[in-house]
């Protein structure tokens, strides 16, 4: 379609983990010239192994340290890019330098009915650990919903909407 991006534009896609924004980055990328990159999936490629297991090893601290080196490195080194994020990657505090914050919203009911209605919803329960538990997930959804509005530049409400819409919204919108 088109890149409407000049300089360091990049497009940040923050939310709750499960909300689609691995699913609208591949279906951005589809729809303009820009490529999408995922910090989970730098952040593996960095240590060799999966989310699930940096966390079983070593913990959420060390996981978050390594999200602060993979957010310096996006700024000083990626332009132009569709950024998905780890659900807690919006308290990166250079957010704002590495490109435009767009907040995928849905609700907390929403996105776990959109992960169990996905073809491998057990695989990606499995891959998120901070979901094991429901009742502590719906707290840190409660609490970061607040503050992933607080940082965003943009917030598009993805809840019951086909992927097509929403890209367009996203389009519009940079």
């Amino acid at each position: 379609m088109r890149n409407v991006l000049l300089n360091k534009s990049n497009i940040i896609l923050i939310g709750f983990m499960g909300v689609g924004k691995g699913t609208v980055a591949r279906a951005l990328v589809k729809n303009s010239t820009l490529f999408s990159i995922d910090t989970d999936d730098l952040i593996e490629s960095i240590e060799s192994r999966k989310i699930k297991k940096i966390f079983e090893t070593d913990g959420e601290a060390y996981f978050r340290a390594l999200e602060k080196r993979c957010a310096l490195w996006l700024e000083n080194s990626v332009n132009n890019t569709i950024i998905s994020t780890g659900g807690g990657f919006y308290k990166q505090e250079n957010l704002q330098k590495i490109g435009k914050v767009i907040y995928l919203k849905s609700s907390f009911e929403g996105i776990l009915e959109r992960i169990r209605n996905s073809e491998n919803a057990e695989k990606k329960f499995k891959k998120r650990p901070l979901l094991k538990n429901l009742e502590e997930a719906k707290k840190l959804y409660d609490l970061r919903a607040r503050e992933y509005e607080a940082v965003a530049n943009v917030v598009i409400n993805v809840e019951n909407r086909d992927i097509l819409d929403i890209v367009n919204e996203i389009l519009e919108v940079i």
